[in-house]
């Protein structure tokens, strides 16, 4: 019996010549799995590719709510922002698909599992980290960083390897932005990307929406339900998390919404650039962001701040898996116990304008807010207030006077 191998199959050129590849150097057989995040026509013609390719087996797992429910509302409820830009959209979807692959390895009996991520990036971590932390057993195998094994570093390499293994496949040599793309996001790099200096193609790169200036001159109302932290209806329907992102995105694309230029840190310590389409979770962090300004305390919206941007921290880096993801995502969602109301927001060429929020536990009082005197506020408690919030001030400042005096 050979050993097995799981592949974390895309179906694209890279994981494709990886099949004949790990047939030729290890004897493995090789098992494809393609985790169905929510990349849609992607997933179209690959049981035939992956067999013509040389796979005994081919998992197409879809794991779309399971992601949306688990990795993704944890993150929405966190407000977790890498670097105040990235709504970590490949970051989430990693360890929920490192799960899946040691979930079919298990099931094979699988002695290792393949992925086809850069040693540059930051995948290669989060697969890696997920799997070690679910099954440390399992060998790891990361063609691209075995340059000893794997020969091929372009394109045309890899088109020519696959034909000489007699695999003909619809693939061209022609380069073009890399992607990666999910329920949640898209993502473009390379090509004109790659230097900075340049601005976006954004005809040529735009796949989930319109920019701002090709967007409707007519703005568009939409309203959202929460129950505790989680979204639930949009304009009065009710409907799953993913049919609600679903429903987002093609608002938010039509709108302009959530397009977004970053030059990041990658954990491996270089800057890339990157292109990020997130049309429907940028309007879905607006909406339940909105909704806390009326729910939490100050005390505990300046904590959930500071948790919110070490989740994205965590997983960014891949740390899904650990106790320490887990005891920040308990806080969080302890802070979501009434993050219950109603938002209603215009999207209008790429803004998202608050149109009124409402909560059955606002904490906002009218009366305490308004300039007119209410029951529960005394102005001249203020006097008092501001005398014991400024004593250190005071202090300090009569001990430099004195201090002056003596100089003098």
């Amino acid at each position: 019996m050979k050993e097995k191998v799981v592949l974390a199959y895309s179906g694209g050129l890279d994981t494709t010549a990886i099949i004949p590849w790990l047939k030729e150097n290890f004897d493995y057989e090789v098992i494809c799995c393609c985790v169905d995040c929510g990349q849609g026509e992607e997933l179209d013609g690959l049981e035939e590719r992956a067999k013509l390719s040389g796979a005994s087996k081919l998992y197409i797992e879809d794991i779309v709510d399971d992601f949306c429910d688990n990795y993704v509302v944890p993150c929405v409820q966190a407000h977790a922002v890498y670097e105040n830009k990235y709504l970590l959209g490949t970051s989430m979807a990693r360890p929920a698909i490192a799960k899946k692959l040691v979930e079919v390895a298990r099931k094979e009996g699988a002695s290792a599992i393949c992925h086809g991520a850069t040693g540059k990036g930051n995948d290669q971590i989060r697969f890696e980290l997920g799997i070690k932390a679910l099954a440390p057993d399992l060998k790891i195998i990361a063609p691209w960083r075995m340059t000893d094994v794997w020969t091929m570093n372009s394109r045309e390499e890899e088109i020519a390897y696959c034909k000489q293994h007699g695999i003909d496949l619809p693939f061209d040599a022609s380069h073009s932005y890399s992607r990666d793309r999910n329920l949640w996001h898209i993502s473009h790099e390379g090509l004109e990307l790659e230097d900075p200096a340049n601005e976006p193609n954004y005809d040529h790169l735009l796949v989930l929406g319109v920019t701002p200036e090709k967007a409707p001159d007519e703005g568009e109302y939409v309203t959202m339900t929460f129950e505790k932290g989680v979204p639930k209806s949009i304009n009065g329907e009710e409907m799953k998390v993913s049919d609600i992102i679903r429903k987002l995105n093609e608002l938010g694309g039509k709108h302009g919404i959530g397009i977004c230029d970053i030059v990041e840190n990658r954990v491996v310590g270089m800057k890339s650039r990157g292109v990020y389409e997130t049309p429907g979770g940028t309007i879905l962090y607006e909406a339940h962001q909105q909704l806390e300004e009326l729910v939490l305390d100050r005390a505990t919206y300046e904590v959930k701040e500071e948790m919110g941007n070490k989740l994205s921290q965590i997983v960014y880096e891949g740390k899904w898996f650990t106790p320490l993801r887990e005891a920040v995502q308990a806080f969080i969602e302890s802070t979501q116990e009434y993050v219950t109301g109603e938002v209603k927001f215009k999207l209008y060429k790429g803004n998202i304008i608050k149109a009124g929020t409402t909560s059955p536990y606002s904490l906002y009082s009218e009366s305490l807010a308004s300039f007119t005197t209410g029951e529960l506020y005394d102005h001249h408690d203020a006097e008092g207030f501001i005398n014991l919030f400024g004593l250190p001030l005071k202090v300090r400042a009569l001990k430099m006077q004195e201090v002056e005096k003596s100089q003098k």
